[in-house]
């Protein structure tokens, strides 16, 4: 495509206000081995989140988590339950909500030399509008993966799945003050439902209100019941949303009223990516994934580490990364990191204000020992509420691109690449409507969304 068409294109959309970043004339290519292990990841994830939800529910039981032998492992819903408050763990551990899970599912994979590295997954993702003009835009170019307007109508029959009982179920995409960045993408999405005759729409959570036993909006002068409501705000911003204590409670007592993604706090920390990996829990993932599965995520999540300052016996070391060849025994050992010792990132889980986009964010080989040792603190001192954590940093490879200079002239741009697939859910089906690859300059360690960024759709190449 060319610059001026692009340009034009982006130029006319509401959704891109205040934003921008570089573009390029082409998709990202991906060959047909790489299309294929993003399509397994896809039910890899969905196999994951169930599995730690019974993780997460036989732990705070106290129930043994194998079939044929002895483990039990409280500490992990004490780990996840951490700095939540009371009524929100009630919710989440009620009966109505067992095996709800997330609808719409987006794993961040970073492309390494050795493949695919899965560091973060998110169950409330930005990007969803954007990734299906992107998909539309450049449909064009021959097999555009979500290109037919995949993920606009796998949105739907997900959210749809939800409510059987209803023909036309009306969808309330409800976006938070917090997350207004994102409301014209969710505003674009519904304006397409609606030219495809769907009852979808995008409202403020102020448009929101009880009727008897019902949730309600005002829609073209009327109130309609809402059938699925669709949460975009996060769990931390809850006190924000006047409305979310009476939805939790009309959740739990048995409403017509589906809410996805659910409003449960364990199904949103990212260090149940590093509950995959530890050394107590692997036979638990084994017994609980497919083998497929297992195997696929064994290779593509990092190693990571709970930064929890316990006190150990004399003759105890933590689960934690090793320091000048040796164990440590307490997590301001790490001060005492080589740089290639700090090959790690740190960050918060969850249940944060800085705990989404790269906001707490810290890698350890890029940052002074200074700010190592400001990290270390920061994330030992408030442990009591927010966990912080600790994973292996896996560099993304060296690759080249044609992108467009801001003058429109067109290069070959050396960077780093991320892909996000958005995965969307329908009973035990998982569907890839589409990927959004970030290709960041070379010299970003940290990749997101940036002025300096492209942002693409993928293609098969």
């Amino acid at each position: 495509m060319t610059y001026e068409a692009l340009k034009k294109a982006f130029g006319a959309q509401s959704l891109f206000e205040d934003k921008t970043w570089r573009i390029s004339p082409e998709a990202w290519p991906l060959d047909k081995k790489q299309i294929k292990e993003i399509h397994q990841i896809g039910q890899a994830c969905l196999e994951f989140y169930r599995a730690s939800e019974l993780l997460y529910t036989r732990s705070h039981e106290n129930k043994n988590l194998l079939r044929n032998a002895e483990l039990k492992a409280p500490w992990v819903a004490d780990y996840l339950d951490r700095g939540k408050p009371d009524w929100l763990v009630r919710h989440a551990r009620s009966k109505t909500m067992r095996r709800s899970q997330p609808m719409v599912i987006r794993p961040d994979l970073l492309a390494t030399e050795e493949g695919f590295a899965l560091t973060e997954v998110d169950s409330v993702p930005g990007g969803i509008g954007l990734t299906a003009f992107l998909n539309d835009l450049y449909a064009p170019e021959p097999g555009i993966v979500g290109a037919e307007e995949r993920i606009v109508h796998a949105f739907y029959s997900s959210m749809a799945s939800l409510r059987p009982d209803k023909e036309y179920p009306v969808v309330a995409i409800v976006v938070s003050d917090e997350a207004s960045t994102y409301r014209p993408e969710m505003e674009w999405l519904a304006r397409r439902l609606q030219t495809h005759g769907k009852r979808v729409y995008c409202l403020h959570p102020g448009d929101v209100f009880p009727v008897g036993d019902t949730l309600c909006a005002d829609i073209d002068g009327n109130p309609e019941e809402i059938d699925v409501l669709y949460r975009f705000w996060e769990l931390f911003d809850l006190d924000n949303i006047p409305i979310s204590r009476h939805i939790l409670q009309m959740l739990e007592d048995g409403a017509p009223l589906a809410v996805t993604p659910p409003m449960r706090h364990f199904q949103e920390e990212k260090l149940n990516l590093v509950l995959f990996h530890h050394p107590r829990l692997e036979h638990f993932w084994r017994e609980n994934l497919s083998k497929p599965s297992f195997k696929l995520l064994n290779r593509i999540i990092p190693k990571g580490w709970i930064m929890d300052p316990v006190d150990l016996p004399p003759n105890a070391v933590l689960d934690a990364p090793h320091i000048g060849g040796n164990p440590i025994y307490k997590w301001e050992q790490l001060a005492d990191a080589s740089q290639k010792e700090r090959n790690l990132i740190m960050k918060l889980s969850g249940f944060h204000e800085n705990a989404w986009g790269a906001r707490s964010v810290l890698y350890g080989s890029d940052a002074s020992r200074e700010e190592w040792l400001d990290g270390i603190k920061e994330a030992l001192e408030g442990a009591g509420d927010n966990l912080y954590l600790l994973q292996e940093y896996k560099k993304p490879a060296r690759l080249k691109h044609p992108v467009f200079s801001p003058e429109g002239e067109l290069f070959q741009m050396n960077g780093r690449l991320r892909l996000c697939p958005y995965y969307f859910v329908e009973g035990e089906q998982v569907e890839t409507g589409g990927v959004l690859a970030t290709f960041c300059p070379a010299d970003k360690k940290i990749i997101h969304g940036m002025r300096d960024a492209a942002l693409l759709p993928v293609k098969l190449s």
